[in-house]
């Protein structure tokens, strides 16, 4: 991954790439009176007219831009961050088209911090923007830098130039913390088995500060009753695994948020078989767990006040002899019965155990995350998650975190009346309900059998879980969205506003 760091102004006009942000108002773009008027032998006006503006088709959208060259060769990219300078999501647009302009080479982003109110908030969005849209799974390493310069008049203060540092800061610790999600989802599932991902896990967690983190094999989850996960797993050779890791930070009367996420390695569908075409990408279904687990690499590299619990039931659901049959019962952990009516509806198993167990720790906060239903990909589509949350309160604390991190998600209703869909004749409620009928809903709806009373949110990511083609930060493949709006939910929780 790309390294990020603040320079000075001698060092960052000494790039290939130079990037200044622009306004676009009215069609004509205006340059920051911070910025200085010559960059690498390049003259810079302080405003381009909408004649020019059209000539050089650059629009008013965010991470539109056109680049002058110098009479030196050196690059300087006009990058729109809208009509204003204090859209953070702009800003993270903007960070990306820095580094695809600058191909494999260092780019200096010239930050201008004299309307900024947040300005560390800025700098960790564009170094988002920038790491994000670096990530190429055949790629392992990248030596190019992200440098940002902060700019001020005469001088950023020293105060200011503190608060873009700790903003690289954290944007590089995000960043690295979703890429290396990243990595785990798009990892072929012949090389990620329940076992390798657990290990993978352990090894990156295992030097985290304050984390302690454990795999439960089979024989562990036998003896605390995980039927759901062994239920889902007896038709695959490759052995499950459940990851339990706790952040525990120096401090007394901490809040507590548990995170559960679904870590279906593989999904055939299990005797009740996808279409061979549903299956091409069933290697990202695991993509919950892996959410979970960089939630807590980040909040722990950041030292987040906050106690999080992570717990990633990891499976392959596969057809083999011992297969889960539909019309099975299996027992859960808290001691649910559940009849199996579609092995494909499996996520709702393994994250019954784990819910159950989050539960159990008794947190101030419950969230699952899980590719879990394709309702909600036809629902809300590729770029925008659904959520429930069982408190208002709550909810409002998610679409907090939402809008700081730029991913959409929308919140769909817990509808009561959808309960008796669950009724099953020989256990205590079904694994679907209804064909055709609220598929998302009824889930969300069984797995809120498990959390007791405590505050909860379910977020059903199947649809944003994955990119078909590139566009914004994003890149193809597995985008493990959501994980940037745990890190701000559990960032709010640390400020006070837990839900």
């Amino acid at each position: 991954m790309r390294r990020a760091r603040v320079v000075t102004l001698r060092e960052g006009v000494a790039r290939a790439t130079l990037v200044v942000p622009v306004i676009v108002d009215a069609g004509e773009a205006f340059v920051d009176h911070d910025v200085p008027d010559e960059l690498g032998d390049q003259v810079l006006p302080r405003h381009f007219d909408a004649a020019w503006c059209r000539a050089q088709r650059m629009s008013d959208q965010p991470g539109s831009s056109v680049t002058l060259v110098a009479s030196t060769g050196r690059r300087i990219v006009l990058v729109v961050v809208g009509s204003t300078l204090c859209d953070l999501e702009h800003y993270r647009l903007a960070g990306a088209t820095a580094v695809r302009e600058a191909r494999d080479g260092d780019v200096a982003f010239f930050l201008p911090t004299g309307g900024l109110e947040q300005p560390g908030d800025v700098a960790q969005a564009i170094v988002e923007g920038a790491l994000l849209a670096s990530y190429r799974y055949k790629e392992s390493s990248d030596e190019a830098t992200v440098d940002l310069v902060p700019l001020g008049s005469p001088l950023p203060t020293v105060a200011v130039h503190d608060e873009v540092s700790e903003g690289v800061r954290r944007g590089t610790i995000v960043a690295d913390a979703v890429n290396w999600a990243k990595r785990l989802i798009d990892t072929p599932a012949g090389a990620l088995t329940p076992r390798d991902f657990a290990n993978e896990a352990l090894a990156r967690l295992d030097r985290s500060p304050h984390v302690t983190v454990e795999a439960w094999n089979e024989s562990r989850s036998q003896r605390e009753g995980l039927g759901g996960l062994l239920g889902v797993g007896q038709g695959s050779a490759q052995p499950t695994r459940l990851v339990y890791a706790t952040y525990e930070p120096p401090g007394t009367a901490l809040a507590h948020v548990a995170l559960v996420g679904k870590g279906v390695t593989f999904d055939s569908g299990g005797l009740s078989l996808k279409p061979p075409t549903a299956m091409t990408t069933m290697k990202t279904d695991m993509t919950g767990a892996a959410v979970v687990l960089a939630v807590l690499d980040a909040v722990s590299a950041m030292g987040v006040a906050v106690r999080v619990s992570v717990i990633a039931p990891m499976v392959e659901n596969l057809p083999g002899g011992r297969a889960l049959k539909p019309g099975d019962v299996i027992t859960v952990r808290d001691t649910t019965t559940v009849e199996v009516l579609n092995t494909d509806a499996e996520g709702r198993l393994i994250l019954a155990d784990g819910l159950a167990l989050a539960a159990e720790v008794n947190p101030d906060a419950i969230i699952d995350v899980a590719t879990l239903t394709g309702a909600q990909r036809v629902a809300l589509g590729d770029r925008v998650g659904a959520y429930f949350a069982s408190t208002d309160d709550i909810a409002e604390s998610v679409e907090r975190a939402s809008a700081r991190s730029g991913e959409l998600l929308w919140r769909l209703p817990l509808v009561d009346a959808y309960e008796s869909d669950l009724d099953s004749d020989v256990a205590d409620l079904a694994n679907i309900g209804k064909p055709g009928k609220a598929g998302t809903i009824v889930a969300a709806l069984f797995l809120r059998r498990f959390v007791g009373d405590r505050p909860w949110v379910h977020l059903d990511i199947a649809g944003p879980g994955r990119a078909e083609s590139e566009y914004g930060y994003v890149t193809r493949g597995g985008t493990a969205f959501s994980a940037r709006t745990l890190i701000e939910f559990v960032r709010g929780v640390e400020a006070g506003s837990p839900g």
